[in-house]
Formats: C-alpha cells, sequence, structure tokens
C-alpha cells in the first residue's frame, strides 16, 4: 500500500479498510485514494470536512466541474464509484446515514471493442522456434495465457503448486483476492511441462513461482509484456500484441463456439456479467463483416 497520505483520516481509515479487510492489490488502493483525493483538493474546507452533511448537490457540482475541465467520461466514472464505496463505507461504520453520490451519474462512456486475435493468427503466434530455456518460457506463458484467459496478474502470481497436471486445472487468484480453478489445454500443459524441464536452469533454489526471470526470482508484469510483445515482432505480427490481447481471444473464440455467456463469465472471473457481454459485441461484429463479405445482397459492387 502507498505510504502517501491524504489530509482526511476518514479516507485514510477507508484505505487501511480495502487493504487489510477487502484485500485489494496496492495500485487499486492507489487508484483510490487518488480519486477521494481529486474531491479533496475541489473542496474549499479540506482538511475539515464534514462528510455526513454533503449532499448530492454537491457531488453533483463537482462531476460537473471535472467534466467541464476535460476529465474523460470514463475518469469520471471512476471517481464517483470511489465516491460512492467511500459513503457505504462510512455509513456501515455508523460515521454516516446516507451515500450522497448514488444517483450522480457521469456521462456514458462509449465502450470500445477488445482487440483480438484470430484462431489463425494466434496458431502463427504460438508457433515459437527455439529450445532454449527462455524459448521455452515463453512458449508455456503465451499458450497458458490464451489456453485460460488470464489475467496478466493472475499469470505472474502463479505458484509451483497451483498447476495440478493430473487434472489439468490451475487455481489463480483474481481481483479482490478471489480464487477459481481453471481448466488448462493439451498443447499448454505439453508447453508448461517443456518449461519446467529447464525451469531448474535459471530458478533460485527455493524459488516457488511458475514462471522466472534469468535472475531467477518471479517473473514480472513488466517482462511478459516486453516478451510477448518481442515474440509477436519476431513472428510478424502486424500489430502491437499484449497478454490482454490473448485473454481477449480467449474469451471472443470461446464464445463464438459455444455460446454459453455464464461459463465465459465463470472462466474470466467477472463479477458482473455484463462485463462479459462486451464478447457478445464482438461476435456479433464478427458476423456482420462475415455476412458483408459473403451474401449475394450484401456485398458491395466494384
Amino acid at each position: 500500500m502507498s505510504t502517501a497520505a491524504t489530509s482526511d483520516p476518514l479516507v485514510e481509515k477507508f484505505l487501511q479498510h480495502l487493504a487489510l479487510e477487502r484485500r485489494l492489490s496496492p495500485r487499486t488502493i492507489d487508484a483510490y485514494r487518488r480519486d477521494l483525493a481529486d474531491f479533496l483538493k475541489w473542496r474549499p474546507d479540506q482538511g475539515r470536512l464534514d462528510w455526513s452533511k454533503l449532499h448530492q448537490s454537491e457531488i453533483r457540482s463537482y462531476a460537473a466541474q471535472r467534466h467541464r475541465q476535460g476529465l474523460s467520461a470514463k475518469s469520471l466514472q471512476r471517481r464517483l464509484a470511489a465516491l460512492r464505496s467511500f459513503f457505504r463505507f462510512l455509513n456501515r461504520e455508523g460515521l454516516g446515514q446516507q451515500n450522497p453520490a448514488i444517483g450522480v451519474r457521469a456521462p456514458k462512456v462509449k465502450r470500445k471493442l477488445p482487440a483480438t486475435l484470430d484462431v489463425d493468427q494466434l496458431g502463427h503466434l504460438l508457433e515459437l522456434p527455439g529450445e532454449t530455456p527462455l524459448d521455452l518460457r515463453d512458449q508455456a506463458i503465451m499458450e497458458l495465457l490464451y489456453s485460460s484467459g488470464l489475467r496478466l496478474a493472475e499469470l505472474v502470481s502463479i505458484d509451483l503448486h497451483n498447476l495440478d497436471h493430473n487434472d489439468a486445472m490451475l487455481e489463480v487468484t483474481g481481483k479482490g483476492n478471489k480464487t477459481r480453478r481453471l481448466p488448462v489445454g493439451r498443447k499448454a500443459l505439453e508447453a508448461v511441462d517443456q518449461w519446467l524441464k529447464v525451469r531448474g536452469e535459471l530458478a533460485n533454489a527455493g524459488e516457488i513461482a511458475l514462471f522466472v526471470s534469468q535472475r531467477g526470482g518471479r517473473l514480472s508484469a513488466r517482462s511478459v509484456q516486453s516478451r510477448l510483445a518481442l515474440r509477436a515482432r519476431e513472428q510478424g505480427s502486424p500489430r502491437h500484441v499484449h497478454p490482454h490481447m490473448l485473454r481477449h481471444s480467449f474469451a471472443s473464440h470461446l464464445l463464438e463456439s459455444s455460446g454459453d455467456l455464464r461459463a465465459v463469465q465463470e472462466l474470466l472471473g467477472h463479477t458482473d456479467i455484463s462485463t462479459t457481454q462486451i464478447y457478445t459485441h464482438l461476435d456479433f461484429q464478427h458476423l456482420a463483416e462475415v455476412y458483408d463479405q459473403a451474401h449475394p445482397r450484401a456485398r458491395k459492387k466494384k
């Protein structure tokens, strides 16, 4: 958790609650800190603010002013969500009886469809040449990201004992410290097995992380990002490839084949199914493109 402090003791108490009780990541807690600090900065009475006397009209004024100043709808939504969570905490602690942030809405965000690779592009990407420990490690990383739809943070946090080879299952810890068990495909299992045969050439003694760096410790998220981008360039990919693109591709391909939105939601670890529904838009976009290209009445005259 960040050591930087706000000027408000109740905000600090809330951040401690996020860290100790809800066990959110330091990065998420810092985001809450910045969002609440921005509201305090906007208030003329920062440092002596009585949160229990705030009205919805003041929250609306804050949102309207920040929007006029050019704050994006997405950022404004996040700051309002932070305020709602903070007031819920105050009410739970008996420090307030209302939530003036409820009902205040930011402008709608136009959701961008996630970038994905098609099956052929992924097949080419995953055909990595080389037999060095780094080659085998990178192959296992990419296969596992696509096989199980992992978040980057979930991938780098995997320990050796989290993978059950007999049942082909993987246990990961996702957002909010929630764990889930995921199936691992045959190709991914084979790639991980090949990596494990040479992992000892890099790993420090006693290191429990599944994926390690050349220095022997747990591989960082930034390193995974840079290695994946490098491997994509080496394979001749015309696009910048990042770890989340493999997760998006996993979800899109699975939904396109099965049509089971609830199953995809469970596999991705989404709390709200509306987050998963964006992949139905992506699937529909793909179908529309196929229609435009194939239907005799849809094709444009040359």
